[in-house]
């Protein structure tokens, strides 16, 4: 046997072969500690926005684990994940044996190498924007240059198609959190932080509130028509008017150069829209709408003027507008108007820099949408809950939208936003005396990772 300075060539070998395997175990065991990092802050993210199982979280973590570490086929990896009862935290803990290329040398053949992290969810996730359709491509749809600021809280699409959430050339979006149950297809966008992709599916959030009571058709007054003679069947405003809570039958239409003003209650549009168009103004403090009937929906024209404050109290308290979860057969408003079934004043605009266009179909859909459709570039103030759980909230505005709300919540079964506008979705609760709705609630979250 040679003999080196003392030493065998085998011993050598094996000591120079030892290092090599020792480096080999520190990179895997911070492959996997990366690993588990992320899949525990996968796990909080989705604890801090609730409304998850134990299951899916668990599902979750373990997925993104395994595809951030990449064990060989021959190399099985070995994931521990627990979330407690009260969902306050994740842990996760990956082992995996690694098989040592000179450790036979000295009786050695594998080893085991792990890693470990717990993130720990303080408060929860302030959720500002949920599209609940759960398979529709472009649930949540950013087009060209579309954005949407929100500022400490989190946007969220439940839909599972790989492209459940679009972000189009230029489009952007900012919050705190972004994820999508599917996956995201923004190539060209500028989404912050960076969506997440399959996370768990969140239970519609207000699924349990109460309908408000749908009354007898009200009447408006004569004044409401410029000419002191309303049309038969049509509650349509011309004029300025303060308006009283009610169920308006076949819906309300606002146009010309009216000015509208709204006193505190409910405002029902009984198998009709809610239209305000050409230069007309709608306002109201302590207001809620509720749309009913095939033909409900909403449209906001392009140089109309709206600001809209939710209930303090009573069975709509936070809830600036809500539906019929029953549709079947959806008239879209903005197709009545162009036709001149609704609105024959705005038919003959058409063809004009700002004539009102039909709306974009949806990239996809999973059952019937109401249409709510937003062009206004005045439209600073819309403070509450937007809760359309079987409607298709439609924003082309060129300006921005919202952003004079202390907060804005929407949970929509689309949110779809065209060329141009910016809609913000702020979240300073504080600001208002307006309640967040139970399930968007106003808690703050932060993830504490330990290892």
């Amino acid at each position: 046997m040679a003999v080196i300075f003392g030493l065998s060539a085998t011993v050598l070998l094996g000591m120079a072969g030892g290092a090599a395997d020792y480096a080999r175990l520190v990179q895997r065991r911070g492959q996997l500690q990366a690993a588990v990092d992320a899949g525990a802050l996968a796990g909080g993210n989705a604890l801090k926005l609730a409304a998850s199982s134990r299951a899916s979280i668990v599902g979750l973590t373990e997925q993104v684990i395994r595809d951030a570490a990449k064990a060989p086929a021959d190399q099985s990896l070995r994931l521990t994940v627990t979330v407690p009862d009260d969902k306050t935290s994740v842990y996760a803990r990956a082992e995996q044996t690694i098989r040592l290329t000179f450790g036979s040398l000295v009786g050695l053949g594998t080893t085991q190498v792990s890693a470990q992290a717990r993130a720990n969810v303080v408060g929860r996730m302030r959720l500002c924007m949920l599209a609940l359709d759960p398979s529709a491509p472009g649930a949540f749809l950013l087009e060209k240059n579309a954005a949407v600021t929100a500022s400490g809280c989190s946007l969220y699409s439940n839909s599972k198609s790989a492209n459940g959430m679009v972000g189009k050339d230029s489009a952007m979006a900012r919050a705190e959190t972004i994820c999508s149950a599917g996956g995201f297809n923004g190539a060209r966008a500028n989404f912050a932080p960076s969506p997440q992709t399959d996370c768990p599916v969140i239970e519609d959030p207000l699924k349990d509130r109460a309908p408000p009571p749908v009354g007898d058709c009200a009447t408006l007054p004569a004044s409401a028509a410029k000419n002191g003679k309303p049309k038969a069947n049509e509650n349509r405003v011309e004029t300025t008017l303060t308006l009283e809570p009610g169920t308006y039958c076949g819906g309300l239409k606002i146009t010309g150069s009216a000015v509208v003003t709204l006193r505190a209650g409910v405002y029902v549009m009984k198998d009709g829209p809610l239209i305000v168009e050409q230069n007309a103004s709608l306002s109201g403090t302590d207001v809620s709408f509720y749309f009913t009937g095939n033909k409900g929906g909403l449209l906001f024209d392009k140089k109309t003027t709206v600001s809209l404050t939710a209930p303090t109290t009573g069975v709509m308290a936070g809830l600036l507008m809500t539906e019929d979860r029953a549709v079947s057969a959806p008239v879209d408003p903005v197709v009545d108007v162009v036709n001149g079934v609704v609105g024959a004043l705005t038919a003959p605009l058409l063809g004009q820099p700002d004539a009102l266009t039909l709306t974009p179909p949806p990239l996809g859909q999973t059952k019937p949408m109401r249409t709510y459709r937003i062009i206004s570039d005045n439209t600073r103030t819309m403070l509450g809950t937007i809760y359309l759980p079987a409607g298709r909230l439609v924003i082309d505005a060129k300006k921005p939208v919202a952003d004079q709300s202390a907060y804005t919540v929407i949970v929509a079964q689309q949110v779809n936003l065209y060329e141009g506008p910016n809609l913000y979705l702020n979240a300073n609760y504080d600001l208002t005396s307006v309640p967040v709705p139970k399930g968007v609630g106003p808690l703050s979250g932060k993830l504490m990772l330990t290892q």
